[in-house]
């Protein structure tokens, strides 16, 4: 049962370090930086699940088939590239998402990408969503001090169980040199 809670212990510590990790150094306006995203659509079904996180790095060349987010910081996309040309002297993009029948209505200017999907978690960003709410952000904070809480207090018990059963043994020891003594000290009147 210990081995168990100490692997979920570790699980859980982990998941929350790297999860702080990829919000904080997402959260730098580093140009060239990662980013992290949130998929909240079905339309790169099944490459990227719906509620999978996106880890995106500006790249200076896009090609054919690169999955890419573009558009404004609040709501991105991301799609796979289909088409490039140069329209005014500027790369231009067609998207589409792998669900979908058809490409997307607006071609995408070089400006507007974010990056080139490096990789993408499945699921993951719903814990993502989740912790960047107060409540979520408490029980991150909450859940893994009450472990810690908790482990530490077994370990105090545990010690104090020790000093216990040690003060309980040199009692019981003192009591014994002091009947000892008791009796030879009866034996010293009697004689």
């Amino acid at each position: 049962m210990k081995k168990f809670f100490n692997i979920i212990y570790y699980i859980i510590i982990s998941a929350i370090i790297f999860i702080a990790l990829l919000v904080i150094i997402s959260s730098f306006p580093i140009t060239g930086n990662i980013k992290m995203f949130t998929v909240l659509s079905g339309s790169m079904e099944p490459s990227i699940h719906v509620g999978s996180v996106v880890v995106i790095k500006p790249v200076s060349n896009y090609k054919i088939g690169d999955v890419i987010t573009f558009g404004k910081m609040d709501v991105p996309t991301t799609h796979r590239i289909t088409e490039m040309k140069v329209t005014e002297g500027e790369m231009v993009y067609q998207t589409k998402g792998d669900a979908n029948d058809s490409p997307d209505g607006e071609e995408v200017n070089a400006k507007d990408i974010r990056g080139k999907v490096m990789f993408s978690i499945p699921w993951f960003g719903y814990v993502v969503d989740f912790v960047k709410k107060p409540m979520g952000l408490m029980v991150v904070i909450v859940v893994p001090s009450v472990i810690i809480v908790y482990d530490q207090l077994q370990g105090i018990l545990r010690e104090m169980k020790k000093l216990k059963s040690k003060v309980k043994k040199v009692e019981e020891e003192v009591e014994e040199i002091s009947e000892e003594e008791q009796k030879d000290e009866n034996k010293e009147k009697q004689q």
